[in-house]
């Protein structure tokens, strides 16, 4: 099956949400030895997002892969029945590809790519996957531009 979409995947991250970013980064960094890789934060979104990798990853922050993105919500909330883990996410080299060989062989595209940039499914057990463009954003298409979201990623 050397037409198949993993040939084309790349493993980005591992998302998972926390409630106390001091206490995870504690744990994640002093206590299992992850290098923090790089951060970013949104004040108009209300989060900060911190990108971490193992050590024998050296090459993890130059490639931006693999890592474990830590996502906190400035605002509390509760995570329950497994929120607080995010998704995987991989990059491709055609999102618009990689969308059409899923839809066409019956996966639902939760998020379609209207930006070109980033589509998200779900596997059979729920769980969220995110898919993103290789490099920049592609220019917007149909159908996908007119696709509405359809369920939760």
């Amino acid at each position: 099956m050397t037409d198949c979409i993993a040939t084309r995947l790349r493993y980005l991250h591992t998302m998972v949400r926390v409630r106390d970013l001091d206490a995870s980064l504690d744990f994640y960094c002093h206590k299992l030895g992850l290098i923090e890789s790089h951060r970013m934060s949104s004040e108009q979104g209300r989060f900060t997002l911190v990108y971490l990798h193992a050590p024998l990853d050296a090459d993890a922050k130059a490639r931006q892969a693999p890592l474990l993105e830590l996502t906190y919500n400035w605002d509390t909330e509760e995570y329950t029945g497994g929120r607080n883990f995010g998704h995987l996410a991989f990059e491709v080299e055609d999102i618009y590809q990689t969308c059409q060989r899923l839809h066409d062989a019956g996966v639902v595209i939760n998020r379609p790519p209207r930006d070109g940039h980033m589509a998200f499914v779900r596997s059979p057990d729920a769980i969220s996957i995110e898919f993103l463009q290789k490099g920049e954003p592609l220019p917007p298409q149909e159908p996908w531009l007119s696709m509405a979201n359809t369920g939760n990623w």
